[in-house]
């Protein structure tokens, strides 16, 4: 007697090598019967004797590939229909009728072990061929079109596969079983190299077309196509680099500028031309040892930048290391990734022996500051030929744009500082039942958010909405996972700032229900959601801005919050920006704002950097406008009070990026110890009164100590300041949870003092591990705030 079971299963179940996997153990406990992706995931239908039916739910359970995650498992019984064999049927558009049915679209993932054999192994076909790629590794969410995650369905359809590729996809014991990307040298995409001259000598901008499959077909010259002679491209490449050229590479989410990591005048050639002064370049490096040889690294480092996902890991670095000093100014940490695509790899091919490839690359973003990266062929000369001396294209084309992520790990757990590449778009499955909405997040650092079931799916990082370009890479992206995922939003949340494109989009374009959702709730419920957590808790915001409910500048917040409301408890003591937005780039108006507070008039006679550096004409004007209150807007900013302190110290009075001075505050502390008085005013909300630590801070500094034990003793004062503020909180309100959120929680020591000095107070902390503490985790506590309000109502 047997029994047939019908298994539903959600989660990352596609792309991943799960079917074949089914396959595998439906033959060792003999069961006859069908596995197939659809919208939702993957359907089984398992037909066979009752011990070993239970067997094979048992192994499916416990025995999952390494990049699979079960989220939903349903079974139910059916009639035996006594197959004769068990076989993988092809993917269906749609499965059983489901309405806005969906299935998890993988991220990308880094080239496994397996395929870098392959491609390093010269009696491989696929020797030094830069798109090796199998179940377990590849290009996923860049390359897909719609779901199912079959290969017409991805831009490699523009590729037919040779008879051999045919065979492993075939081949349900082969690794590269539907593995979609799979390609080899005979069919697969190909490298072209020019440098700029040439370009511009053949005319070509208008014609580097993504997509072609066949060299016959390509509009380049035949001395620039790489075709089977792959070998000397790479060579060249290689050679260039090592030469100091600057080299635009098309890779796996968009493009990056690689140059040498050691060559001083490469990497300053590349700052001066990317117009990007002073923010760190990242480096990729081509083993851990390298990176080792760089960087101070925690076991929990080398776990992150080995594994799957590949992201920038944010690392200590080592003095003498050999990087040029230009790669990361003023930053005592470097930023490392290994490669992850097969090209990467062969760019370091042979770099301990061989002339023309470099220990480390400089790996930054192709575009130009604010803009997008680039993602096409066809726009990389218009856009990147002022950057770069030369192009190494390929013509398999990206179909959503993703950068980077950027990590650093903090208790000895993942603390994302940038969530993309390798992360977006794999969903976070919350507690609670979300209603559709979708989610705008902020103008700075942005995602958007969608929600279904119990899924957020959190975009890849789309950047600073300041311009066009940004916007409709936010549209384009809005487009892709909507189409993905099936999501028909009945509402969007957006920021209450009135100025930001986002609340534009909300409010004007959009045709959905708008919901306004505090910048620092939003924040909180971030946090939150991350840890998966609900009910009220003490929430510490702490940024740079968020446009308060009063018209002012908030930042320095401690809130009171669960889902659906928040009340604000406490905040920071308003100061007086001068010019707005030009008070976030010269941190000198700020320390002058924070000076007049304390010292009133005898501020400008203070022997401090700021009146030495910054001409005294300006010092005045501005003084005069903080006085008169002129031009000014009230402010309860962390982060303006972060840049004060640099200010005070001469370490930073001018940024050319956001968050330099509260960065290099941040690296140049000691580890002196003490802390600087404040007072806590009563009131509804209370306020931490900072001038008493100001004035502290400026005797210290006047009687000759160090910057850096200033520094250390400021970010002492700073946790000190958010406990005795929970603790506040804690006797009001009965509660004993506190969650930590806000960009400027991106600074490790301040969080480390913070959490800490929380749990010996008897406080259970929690901070971010899967989204951004910054404003790329914005749009996920909008969305679950408001979701959470449309179900109120509906209850209601």
């Amino acid at each position: 007697m047997g029994v047939r079971k019908r298994i539903e299963i959600r989660g990352i179940v596609q792309g991943v090598g799960f079917r074949p996997f089914v396959y595998r153990i439906a033959k060792r406990f003999d069961m006859r019967g069908w596995v197939l992706n659809s919208p939702d995931g993957v359907a089984i239908e398992a037909e066979g004797g009752d011990t070993h039916v239970e067997d094979f739910l048992r192994a499916l359970r416990a025995e999952l590939p390494p990049l699979a995650r079960i989220d939903q498992l349903t079974i139910s019984d059916q009639a035996l229909r006594g197959d004769s064999d068990f076989v993988i049927e092809h993917s269906v558009a749609e499965h059983s009728g489901a309405r806005g049915s969906f299935a998890l679209a993988p991220p990308d993932i880094a080239t496994c072990p397996g395929c870098v054999d392959d491609f390093t192994s010269p009696g491989n076909r696929r020797f030094e061929y830069p798109f090796t790629n199998c179940t377990n590794c590849g290009p996923r969410y860049t390359i897909i079109r719609d779901v199912p995650y079959d290969r017409p369905n991805t831009t490699m359809a523009a590729f037919p596969m040779c008879v051999n590729c045919r065979e492993e996809y075939e081949d349900p014991l082969n690794r590269r079983f539907h593995a979609e990307p799979n390609a080899c040298p005979d069919c697969g995409p190909w490298l072209t190299l020019f440098s700029a001259d040439e370009l511009a000598a053949e005319d070509l901008s208008g014609q580097l077309l993504d997509g072609l499959s066949d060299p016959r077909e390509t509009p380049y010259p035949p001395q620039f196509v790489s075709g089977r002679g792959r070998a000397a491209i790479l060579d060249r490449a290689r050679r260039l680099l090592h030469e100091g050229r600057i080299l635009a590479l098309k890779g796996l989410g968009g493009f990056h500028i690689a140059c040498d990591a050691a060559n001083e005048r490469s990497v300053s050639l590349l700052r001066e031309r990317k117009r990007r002064s002073g923010k760190a370049f990242a480096v990729m490096v081509p083993s851990l040892a390298i990176a080792e040889r760089l960087c101070v690294l925690t076991d929990a480092d080398r776990a992150l930048l080995t594994g799957a996902r590949r992201p920038i890991v944010l690392l200590p670095r080592r003095e003498n290391s050999g990087i040029a000093a230009s790669v990361a100014p003023g930053n005592a940490r470097l930023g490392v990734m290994l490669p992850y695509t097969p090209l990467h790899h062969l760019l370091f091919d042979g770099s301990r022996d061989a002339v023309g490839a470099c220990d480390a690359l400089v790996m930054t973003s192709g575009n130009m500051s604010e803009e997008p990266i680039v993602s096409r062929n066809q726009d990389a000369w218009p856009r990147l030929h002022a950057l770069a001396d030369d192009f190494l294209l390929h013509n398999r084309a990206i179909q959503t744009r993703v950068d980077d992520s950027v990590l650093q790990i903090f208790e000895g757990r993942e603390y994302p500082v940038r969530r993309s590449r390798g992360y977006a778009p794999d969903p976070i499955e919350l507690a609670i039942p979300l209603a559709e909405v979708l989610a705008c997040g902020g103008e700075l650092k942005n995602t958007l958010c969608l929600t279904k079931d119990r899924y957020a799916i959190l975009s890849q990082h789309i950047g600073d909405l300041e311009n066009i370009e940004t916007m409709e890479f936010f549209r384009e992206t809005l487009d892709h996972l909507q189409r993905f995922f099936r999501v028909s939003p009945v509402a969007v949340a957006h920021d209450l700032h009135p100025n930001y494109l986002t609340t534009r989009f909300a409010l004007e374009e959009c045709g959905l229900r708008p919901i306004g959702i505090q910048h620092h709730h939003a924040h909180i419920a971030s946090c939150m959601a991350d840890n998966g957590i609900d009910g009220a808790v003490i929430g510490v915001a702490l940024d740079g801005t968020g446009y308060g409910t009063d018209g002012k500048i908030w930042g320095g917040e401690f809130l009171v919050c669960d889902f659906l409301n928040f009340e604000r408890r406490g905040h920071l003591r308003y100061i007086p920006l001068a010019g707005g937005d030009s008070a976030v780039r010269q941190p000198w108006r700020s320390a002058l704002a924070y000076l007049r507070a304390a010292f009133g008039e005898r501020a400008l006679s203070l022997p401090l950097p700021l009146f030495r550096d910054i001409p005294t004409k300006q010092v005045r004007v501005v003084d005069a406008m903080i006085a008169r209150n002129i031009q000014t807007i009230e402010t309860s900013s962390c982060g303006r009070l972060f840049d004060a302190v640099s200010s005070l110290l001469g370490i930073r009075h001018e940024t050319t990026y956001e968050g330099q001075a509260a960065i290099e505050l941040e690296m140049a502390a000691t580890n002196a110890s003490g802390v600087y008085p404040f007072a806590i005013e009563a009131g509804d909300p209370f306020q931490i009164d900072l001038r008493p630590a100001i004035e502290s801070i400026v005797h210290d500094f006047i009687g000759g100590a160090a910057p850096g034990e200033i520094s250390a003793r400021f970010h002492l004062t700073m946790a000190n300041v958010i406990v005795e503020c929970c603790k506040r909180l804690s006797v009001s309100h009965g509660l004993s949870r506190v969650c930590l959120s806000g960009g400027t929680f991106q600074n490790i020591r301040l969080l480390g003092h913070a959490a800490a000095s929380l749990r010996q107070s008897g406080f259970e902390v929690f901070v971010h591990h899967r989204v951004p503490a910054n404003d790329g985790g914005l749009a996920l506590g909008q969305a679950v705030i408001a979701s959470s309000r449309l179900r109120l109502r509906e209850i209601e």
